[in-house]
């Protein structure tokens, strides 16, 4: 490697169908960023509809902005459906299906309880041991809440077919392992568990704006995901919650806000589901965030997003070989699958000082992610990233292996 992109690299980046989206982002030219699988980069045009919202819809408008201008989809109260059919569009699901709001723990608690209120006689609920801390934690508080009732099982992620046994109700596993990046058979797995009649509930934090994902046509059952990763909703960005059509009459919600009323201002005394999910949606909607992430879901208007994980793939791919040298010089061990199928958008690498390496990393200016215990960790966005900042950052790496100054 030089200082000079070599020709293929240049080659890749001139030949790519998504080079202008980058122009759609904030991105700071003094460091090289691969952190967008934790916190996306700002859409540019997001800050102009923050102040729109704060200076006109909130200052000027005040609490009429909750119903004015219904008709032309300008009002607050449509906001969650609005940017929920967005949502859809890159989740394989109907706009009936998805209900934004709340955050992925509280959604995934309203998944779990429908689910395990679902499944019978069956109580394990079957879940990934090395999981998502939040998910965990979730089902063992509903857990706790039911009585001990259920038994938390879990398994290595590279096993679940094997765990599928008739006393299981209900699996909660994340596509994409948060850590090492590797991207499950969501399909395969959801259909060997319909037939055993097991209910499925996905977390999609590291795949909704990642890669296309299809689920209806793999016929999840629920689904979870944050606004802030890939769909760069920024900070604290409201979460989505999926729940199949085939559910809408029989799973239970058991988070029954107001804003979930089929006629909140009705102020009834005895909760009536709204239709589809929407019924899902617990309390008033977050304006101020749910506006940044409906502005941030635009950039993927014009996305192919069968190009987006194209080109997500060719990003991790160069990745990987021109991590390769380093691997054979230096404790690095690569735990990404190379296994197209079986890798989100993100490459990680064990390394014994995984958390000094990630610290002098960041100084450096290369912004990936440690976690624990031994996880150097790379997320790759296809929106805004360039084959050549592939390069300065394994530049970067290499020159802190090395403990150049």
């Amino acid at each position: 490697m030089t200082s000079q992109l070599p020709t293929d690299l240049q080659q890749l980046d001139a030949q790519d169908t998504l080079r202008h989206k980058r122009d759609e982002f904030s991105v700071p030219e003094d460091i090289v960023y691969l952190d967008g699988n934790s916190l996306g980069c700002l859409p540019k045009a997001v800050p102009a509809r923050l102040a729109q919202v704060a200076q006109q819809e909130w200052g000027e408008h005040l609490i009429r902005s909750w119903t004015r201008n219904a008709e032309a989809a300008q009002d607050w109260m449509g906001l969650p459906d609005r940017v929920a059919a967005k949502l859809a569009g890159l989740i394989g699901a109907n706009a009936n299906e998805v209900a934004v709001g709340d955050s992925t723990s509280v959604n995934t608690f309203k998944a779990l309880a429908a689910a395990m209120s679902m499944a019978g006689e069956r109580r394990v609920l079957l879940t990934d041991t090395e999981n998502f801390p939040t998910d965990l934690y979730m089902a063992q508080g509903l857990n706790k809440l039911l009585g001990d009732t259920w038994e938390l099982r879990s398994c290595r992620n590279t096993e679940i077919m094997e765990h599928l046994t008739p006393d299981v109700g209900a699996l909660l596993f994340t596509e994409v392992d948060y850590r090492t990046g590797r991207k499950l058979d969501m399909k395969g797995l959801t259909a060997r568990a319909r037939e055993l009649g097991i209910l499925t509930v996905w977390d999609l934090a590291h795949s909704a704006g990642a890669f296309p994902v299809d689920l209806n046509g793999c016929g999840a059952d629920f689904a979870v995901g944050c606004g802030y990763k890939y769909l760069n909703g920024g900070p604290g960005a409201p979460a989505f919650l999926f729940v199949a059509e085939r559910h809408h009459g029989s799973a239970p919600v058991f988070l029954s806000g107001w804003m979930g009323h089929a006629d909140p201002f009705e102020m009834a005394r005895a909760y009536a589901p709204a239709a589809g999910a929407r019924r899902y949606v617990v309390g008033t909607p977050q304006v101020l965030s749910l506006s940044a992430l409906d502005e941030a879901l635009n950039v993927f208007s014009d996305v192919d997003m069968h190009a987006l994980r194209r080109k997500s793939l060719s990003l991790t791919d160069t990745f990987i070989r021109l991590m390769e040298p380093l691997t054979g010089q230096y404790p690095l061990t690569l735990v990404t699958p190379l296994n197209h199928e079986e890798r989100g958008s993100q490459v990680s690498y064990r390394h014994p000082d995984a958390q000094q390496v990630m610290k002098k990393l960041i100084e450096r200016g290369i912004v990936g992610d440690f976690r624990t215990p031994d996880i150097l960790r790379f997320g790759f966005t296809p929106l805004y990233h360039r084959h050549a900042d592939v390069e300065r950052a394994v530049l970067g790496i290499r020159a802190v292996l090395e403990g150049q100054p």
